[in-house]
């Protein structure tokens, strides 16, 4: 039997005396010199992005010792491996040579890397254990010499790293917090399989793809939703808990059971907004991540995965969740036209101001965070 998601003992998100929205949302401006300044972006890139743990690749794809995958964004190039020891590492990938990349592209089974240029050789934790002509060099220019390393740790089937390195970030259990924890980990994702990936390069700051998907009021406008989606979406439910985000938008014709039931889980949407830049699209029976990767002030890589549950031969699972994919791949795609409107005015004279209504509180609670880490 396909796995289907329950609330079981998790807090209620939905129903009575559970309110709409969270003590202190209401509407807010927002200059948008927050999306165009350089000088911001290059602050964030240390302050908040570095800093903050970010979902890196799925477990599955490095399950053997050396394999591999090489992650860059917003300037860095890391390699992150699995250890021999079933663990997970990661390291700059940048040659302490000459500062070239040492790893070009993800791999399987590397029991060491060497740098092309000039075969500077690393394990599989950065440190660098191969130098050429070893004596040219004085011994305090190599001796211990490493990489700077990656904290990494796993947990829901991801592989996640704090780029700024170990004990910068709180560990990523306590990144994360109990209610996130508890509520995104009914999902059971380290079981579920990655299906799908796709890929956009966008001419947006990261922030715009990630306020995108912070609210659900676009849905009637943008996605042409039924009536009754629209109406049933204004009884959604919006929370935060630390830097973190959730909302549960009752669509589909689910609201009455909803309100029976209280297991938002098995039958709502579930968007959860992991700081910084991931959003978790949760339908019962499968998931999206959507994910921001900074490339500059305005240039963003936007990714979008498909998880499903194993379908144990259940044909009609497997072809009602290809069939949801196939219709989700349109939203997205409808998503990523408004990108590039936004991308196409985002220099004009009349662009000053951003307006969010009191339902955007997730897109205000999201900035109000951004600006604490790059005030501390």
């Amino acid at each position: 039997m396909v796995f289907v998601p329950t609330r079981g003992d998790a807090p209620l998100r939905h129903g009575e005396g559970v309110p709409l929205l969270p003590e202190g949302a209401e509407p807010s401006d927002l200059d948008v010199s927050v999306y165009l300044d350089p000088e911001r972006f290059e602050l964030e890139r240390t302050k908040v992005l570095n800093r903050s743990w970010q979902i890196i690749c799925r477990s599955s794809e490095i399950e053997a010792p050396g394999d591999h995958v090489v992650w860059e964004g917003h300037g860095e190039t890391i390699v992150v491996t699995r250890r021999r020891d079933g663990g997970v590492a990661g390291f700059h990938n940048v040659c302490m040579h000459r500062g070239a990349r040492i790893v070009k592209e993800s791999g399987k089974g590397a029991r060491r890397f060497a740098c092309r240029w000039h075969n500077w050789t690393y394990d599989h934790e950065g440190n660098v254990i191969g130098v050429p002509d070893r004596e040219d060099f004085c011994a305090a220019q190599v001796d211990g010499l490493a990489s700077p390393p990656v904290e990494c740790d796993e947990w829901g089937g991801w592989v996640w790293a704090v780029l700024a390195g170990p004990g910068v970030a709180p560990p990523l259990l306590e990144f994360l917090g109990e209610d996130l924890v508890q509520d995104l980990g009914v999902y059971r994702m380290q079981d579920m399989l990655l299906i799908d990936k796709l890929t956009w390069e966008l001419e947006v700051n990261w922030k715009v793809v990630i306020d995108g998907f912070n609210e659900n009021y676009h849905a009637p406008a943008l996605h042409k939703v039924s009536a009754q989606d629209a109406k049933d979406g204004r009884e959604s439910t919006f929370a935060w808990f630390g830097p973190h985000g959730m909302m549960v938008v009752p669509y589909k014709g689910v609201l009455p059971k909803l309100k029976e039931t209280r297991d938002h889980q098995s039958l709502a949407i579930c968007h959860y907004t992991v700081f910084p830049t991931s959003v978790f699209n949760n339908n019962p029976s499968h998931i999206q991540l959507f994910r921001a990767v900074p490339l500059a002030v305005d240039r963003t890589r936007f990714e979008t995965w498909e998880l499903q549950y194993d379908p144990q031969g259940d044909v009609e699972y497997l072809d009602a969740v290809t069939r949801h994919w196939e219709r989700l791949k349109v939203v997205v795609s409808e998503d990523v036209e408004i990108y590039n409107e936004v991308s196409a005015a985002r220099r004009s004279s009349a662009y000053t101001t951003n307006r969010f209504n009191d339902h955007e509180c997730k897109i205000t609670h999201f900035h109000s965070v951004v600006q604490q880490m790059l005030d501390a």
